[in-house]
């Protein structure tokens, strides 16, 4: 296990736990406890966690991981939600898509579509997002035309939010929004734990035609602090097939086309 990985592995059980010994990371990561200590120092000198004598307990992470250590968490569900999410998708139509490690996967699964990329000059898909890292996988990866909202960035999800990206979302039309989010419930409806990102999110569902929920099974049932839209607006929730059959019927009871990829 490298460096990134262990690092991943120490934030998700502080996550999980919100205090961790040296000891016990040490063996449940099967590396020595010097090694532990030192991703504890260098984690710390980020300022993602606190250290305390013998371990560290969680600094806000709890809420709120950087995208770049979220991303093997659930890496394979994801993937294939992301590959179910593009399948919706039909050339020609204009497309938003917000930020995230599962909207990653539905970049890269749109990405590689040759039904999406014929010419350079008539562009079979518009992407409209306001994610640095979602408009970097698609122009690097294909020919799309890509429309990226302003904003100010956050570091930890590398989206554009704020009253500048909400300006150019509300002069554009969207055919199907397909939006990770961080929990979502049949009564609550679609959160996030930021709420300038469920601001910009709320923007695009406004302006869409259809809306898309991406989000694997860790995130159904649960909740957010800021909503993103009620389930009534959702028309589709595209997640794994380790989803509780329980809520996937209580989605479909709410009027809701479940994909479970």
């Amino acid at each position: 296990m490298d460096r990134y990985a262990r690092w991943n592995a120490l934030l998700e059980m502080l996550t999980d736990n919100g205090r961790v010994s040296v000891e016990a990371a040490a063996e449940r990561l099967d590396v020595s406890q010097a090694t532990i200590r030192r991703d504890f120092d260098q984690l710390a000198q980020q300022q993602m966690i606190t250290r305390t004598r013998g371990g560290a307990v969680a600094n806000g992470v709890s809420y709120d991981l950087p995208l770049r250590y979220k991303t093997a968490k659930h890496s394979a569900e994801k993937q294939r939600i992301g590959a179910a999410a593009a399948a919706l998708v039909t050339p020609g139509t204009v497309v938003g898509l917000n930020g995230g490690t599962t909207s990653t996967e539905v970049a890269r699964a749109l990405a590689v579509r040759p039904d999406l990329n014929t010419s350079a000059e008539g562009a079979q898909l518009t992407v409209v997002t306001n994610a640095l890292n979602i408009a970097n996988e698609l122009l690097v990866r294909s020919r799309m035309k890509v429309v990226v909202a302003g904003g100010v960035v956050r570091p930890k999800s590398f989206e554009l939010v704020g009253p500048l990206g909400g300006a150019l979302l509300r002069e554009v039309t969207l055919d199907v929004a397909l939006l990770g989010v961080d929990a979502i419930d049949p009564q609550l409806g679609a959160a996030a734990h930021h709420e300038g990102e469920a601001a910009m999110n709320n923007l695009m569902v406004a302006r869409a035609k259809r809306v898309v929920i991406i989000a694997d099974s860790s995130k159904l049932g649960g909740h957010a602090f800021a909503r993103i839209c009620p389930v009534e607006r959702v028309e589709t929730l595209v997640t794994d097939s380790g989803a509780d059959p329980e809520v996937v019927d209580a989605f479909r009871a709410a009027g809701v086309q479940v994909v479970c990829a």
